[in-house]
């Protein structure tokens, strides 16, 4: 099957992509027959499919939150066709045959490719190791304890050696039980004034000292998950400095939002980790725009109206990204003048895909043709009400925003549109 997307803005340029049996086969000027499926992008900006190292799809065991097929029709919304999803489910893939009955779900549910993590230890416990050899055989993306800190020393260093002799990443939630403090929020002015436990900064950045240097004696590639704080911006870059194989991801909500952005004991700002001070946001733009943080990751997490509906104490942590991160993010940098789009697209696709060796995120011939076509021009209001998620929990809702995916295709298939856009 040949397709023609033509009249797209790519790299400054109009021009015109022609796809061959789901791959690209021509960027430029396209002689096409009149049997082609032509597409007319108007003018949109084209970019290829974005990737997501870190999203939480529930299924198996929390589908009241959310599903395989919910979880990757919203992911398609918002222009992503690569997502990695986390272990934290039920049964939690630790074992060939749970990764197994995950793989199912998806080959059965899913409109865009899901690659399903791997927990590091048995039932996420943070002590028994998996048998990492087996699952990567079985089709492990990475392995991640994700939610949970891999607390002892000693099990995360025997983990990074036993990844290394697969060649498989570790990729760590960082947080160090003993200095939470029962917090639910920034230890910071918020959470004062609020009267709310806070989660000192020192939590995250204590761990993540720790682990590259076990990375650096074990050869592992290590991988910083939703790096929140500036003092784990700074350990991060001179453990790359230093030669260490460290790399990291930031949130769009951590980009955005600080804590002085919490209007309330409203749960929909409560995240882990939570939304840092001022000083922190900048230091994580910096680290992003300087290399020290590779790329953007959603941590899609997804609850119900019901969980999310008790405050910052009794609420679970965690809010829906994947339908609003290309919008917030192209809306508040791009249109703003601070980046270009191209910088945003590449911290969406080329370089996470890069991250984990991807052969994913990039607009050229041979390549999968997963592309993503965006609206730069209309401006829309988010509403959580229209999401394909079935989690509602954001703290953008209401937001005015550009940039918003209008067509979604992986490997030549159209999985979302927002309206016609055939000629």
């Amino acid at each position: 099957m040949r397709q023609l997307i033509k009249n797209v803005m790519y790299q400054e340029e109009l021009t015109h992509v022609l796809i061959e049996q789901g791959q690209i086969a021509s960027i430029g000027d396209v002689d096409v027959d009149e049997t082609s499926n032509v597409i007319d992008g108007q003018g949109q900006t084209l970019a290829p499919g974005f990737v997501d190292l870190h999203v939480h799809l529930r299924e198996p065991g929390g589908e009241a939150k959310e599903t395989i097929a919910t979880g990757t029709q919203a992911a398609a919304r918002g222009g992503f066709t690569t997502v990695c999803a986390m272990p934290n489910t039920n049964p939690i893939p630790d074992e060939e045959v749970n990764l197994a009955y995950v793989e199912d779900l998806i080959k059965r549910d899913a409109v865009v490719r899901v690659l399903p993590y791997a927990a590091i230890t048995s039932g996420q416990s943070g002590e028994a190791l998996v048998d990492m050899k087996r699952l990567t055989e079985r089709g492990a993306v990475a392995f991640t304890d994700d939610g949970v800190g891999v607390q002892s020393a000693g099990t995360m260093f025997e983990a990074m050696q036993q990844a290394a002799q697969v060649g498989q990443p570790i990729v760590a939630h960082c947080e160090d039980n003993s200095l939470v403090y029962g917090g639910v929020m920034h230890d910071g002015e918020r959470q004062q004034s609020l009267n709310l436990p806070g989660i000192p900064s020192l939590s995250e950045s204590v761990q993540i000292a720790r682990d590259v240097l076990l990375a650096e004696a074990a050869h592992c590639h290590y991988h910083v998950c939703h790096v929140s704080t500036k003092e784990s911006v700074r350990v991060i870059r001179e453990a790359k400095r230093a030669g260490i194989h460290v790399t990291a991801e930031v949130t769009p909500h951590h980009l955005l939002l600080s804590e002085h952005d919490i209007p309330s004991d409203d749960a929909h700002f409560k995240m882990n980790p939570p939304l840092r001070s001022e000083a922190d946001r900048r230091a994580l733009i910096e680290g992003l725009e300087d290399g020290t943080i590779d790329c953007i990751a959603t941590d899609h997490a997804p609850h119900t109206q019901e969980d999310k509906a008790n405050g910052f104490l009794a609420s679970p942590f965690g809010i829906v990204g994947l339908e609003t991160a290309f919008p917030l993010l192209y809306t508040h940098f791009v249109e703003s003048g601070h980046w270009s789009i191209q910088q945003l697209i590449d911290w969406l696709t080329v370089k996470p895909a890069k991250t984990f060796h991807l052969p994913y995120g990039r607009l050229e011939v041979g390549s999968p043709a997963d592309l993503v076509l965006i609206n730069t021009t209309d401006e829309v209001v988010i509403d959580s009400d229209q999401f394909l998620s079935k989690g509602q929990n954001t703290p953008f809702n209401g937001y005015q925003v550009k940039g918003v995916p209008t067509l979604t295709m992986m490997n030549g298939d159209i999985v979302w549109q927002k309206e016609e856009t055939y000629a």
